[in-house]
């Protein structure tokens, strides 16, 4: 009738309930009669504080009960007798004992017990207040099974192996919350009840929860507090519930995470609703957010500093150079073609080293990484602006250097030549630096880029050296460059690749990633 007749959400308890007293209400003679058939008088909703609730029904005799169920505790601290083999016995220490140890027994053996209670009332009362759940007789318990899904065990292992802690936080009593927590291998030095840490200052607070894993017997406001003490304590905080308790933390924590047969206020706070009944997809949406995140700082990094040294070698060639050193029409080609050779990055391989720790975005590193590496290109770019300028140039000129030139025909070729050269460098400077920095570890060795990002990188490089022969190199107004440009070219590239292989040691030593 508790179940039936309560106006608040049914839980699958009331669910199971309703569906096998409708069952047997033909066939059990101890269902006198249907449910259906009483009248309801009133309910006193369930709240946190109480952890109960009550309903008032009317029966066909007239005669008006209220019937309670909620937590053991709560429930019996409103009891003044129970009833035993239909024999009503007054409450003394030796039965309240019998009770608890009761219980306790069913509580060890991983169940959740749940408390009924009732009280006959002879007058008639139309109106009913919480001052009514009072002098009741205890009539019985709800014992049943909420084991955790096969894959707890497996997936809380995989998260703490990553570097993600986990701490339970439960309204359940410490007995049950233990067994569970055995099962699922899940240590700590005490569990604490939300009155435990109720008295407990927020210093004292932050001190017990930085120290220990299991938390019973809480009420909303205090998974809220844990959360929000986490949180302070600089954690990144992901907090997976899907009752009505669960709420309030689901918005508190950074990433609230709820479950598809939650109940709908715990999906409408979540940010992440699981629809797969297997808790490992926690662990893959762990590492793909880690992979995610290393690709996209790898992009980000990468072309920064690449774009950094490139603006150092273009104004160091604009106070020399009679001209600028590469078109903005090449310029802005070139850029596509990286970019296009780029978009594998996030299909990219990731270090597992990277992925074992977690990671906290970090704008800061960003101008130290373009400050570190960026010159480095410049470098470079220089040699080569000095290599096609005296050398490469000038065998398209009949050695003639470009301020000597007179005839506006072949100043126009000295100017293709070499805007031609610099389009080769760059795209290969920036491309082939790429599998230098997006790991840590010796590259092609210890760290293997994915088929995605080598194929469009080798694709891009490919266009390039291909394009000054080309119709499309014409209309550009590229120059073929002869062979010996290319024996340069590989001599400086190489170079460029040695350097910065030592200056990326020189910032591993200093820097845990290179990300």
């Amino acid at each position: 009738m508790n179940s039936y007749y309560q106006t608040g959400l049914k839980n699958l308890m009331d669910k199971a309930i309703i569906n096998k007293t409708m069952e047997l209400q033909n066939v059990d003679p101890n269902l006198e009669q249907a449910i259906t058939k009483y009248e309801k008088i009133d309910e006193i909703p369930f709240d946190f504080n109480r952890r109960r609730m009550s309903v008032v029904v009317k029966g066909k005799s007239d005669q008006i009960v209220i019937i309670t169920k909620g937590a053991v505790e709560e429930v019996i601290s409103i009891c003044k007798d129970v009833e035993i083999n239909n024999e009503v016995l007054e409450f003394d220490e030796e039965l309240l004992y019998k009770v608890y140890q009761q219980v306790k027994d069913l509580n060890s053996q991983g169940m959740r017990v749940i408390a009924v209670a009732r009280k006959k009332f002879t007058e008639n009362i139309t109106e009913f207040e919480v001052k009514e759940e009072s002098d009741m007789t205890l009539i019985g318990f709800l014992a049943f099974l909420d084991p955790p899904k096969q894959s707890s065990a497996k997936a809380i292992e995989a998260l703490m192996d990553h570097g993600v802690e986990v701490k339970v936080l439960t309204g359940d009593n410490k007995e049950v919350t233990e067994n569970m927590c055995k099962s699922l291998n899940i240590k700590s030095d005490k569990i604490f009840t939300g009155e435990d840490i109720e008295g407990l200052s927020d210093k004292e607070l932050e001190e017990v929860v930085r120290k220990n894993n299991i938390f019973a017997k809480l009420s909303p406001a205090n998974k809220v507090k844990i959360v929000e003490i986490l949180k302070k304590n600089d954690n990144i905080v992901g907090f997976m519930g899907d009752g009505i308790n669960d709420a309030a933390s689901l918005e508190a924590a950074d990433v609230g995470i709820s479950v598809s047969n939650a109940v709908d206020i715990a999906k409408e706070s979540a940010d992440v609703i699981l629809l797969e009944k297997d808790l490992l997809v926690l662990e893959d949406g762990v590492i793909q957010g880690r992979k995610i995140y290393a690709n996209m700082l790898k992009y980000i990094k990468i072309t920064a500093s690449s774009n950094f040294g490139n603006v150092f070698s273009i104004l160091f060639a604009a106070i020399f150079l009679p001209f600028l050193p590469i078109h903005p029409m090449h310029l802005l080609m070139l850029n596509m073609i990286y970019d296009i050779s780029c978009i594998s990055f996030p299909w990219d391989n990731v270090d597992e080293s990277f992925i074992k720790e977690p990671r906290r975005w970090d704008s800061e590193t960003i101008p130290g990484f373009m400050m570190k590496f960026g010159p480095i290109s410049s470098i470079f770019d220089i040699v080569t602006y000095l290599a096609l300028y005296f050398i490469i140039c000038p065998m398209l000129t009949n050695g003639v250097l470009f301020h000597n030139l007179t005839d506006p025909a072949m100043q126009e070729l000295y100017i293709a030549a070499f805007h031609t050269g610099c389009f080769i460098e760059s795209m290969l400077s920036q491309t082939l630096v790429i599998h230098m920095l997006r790991t840590s570890k010796v590259p092609f060795k210890e760290s293997w880029p994915s088929k995605e990002l080598l194929t469009l990188n080798l694709l891009g490089i490919f266009f390039v050296l291909l394009i000054p022969d080309t119709s499309i190199g014409r209309i550009f107004e590229f120059e073929p460059l002869p062979l010996l440009y290319f024996g340069i070219l590989i001599i400086i590239i190489l170079l460029y690749l040695v350097l910065i292989s030592y200056v990326k040691r020189s910032y591993l030593k200093t820097h845990d990633e290179i990300l």
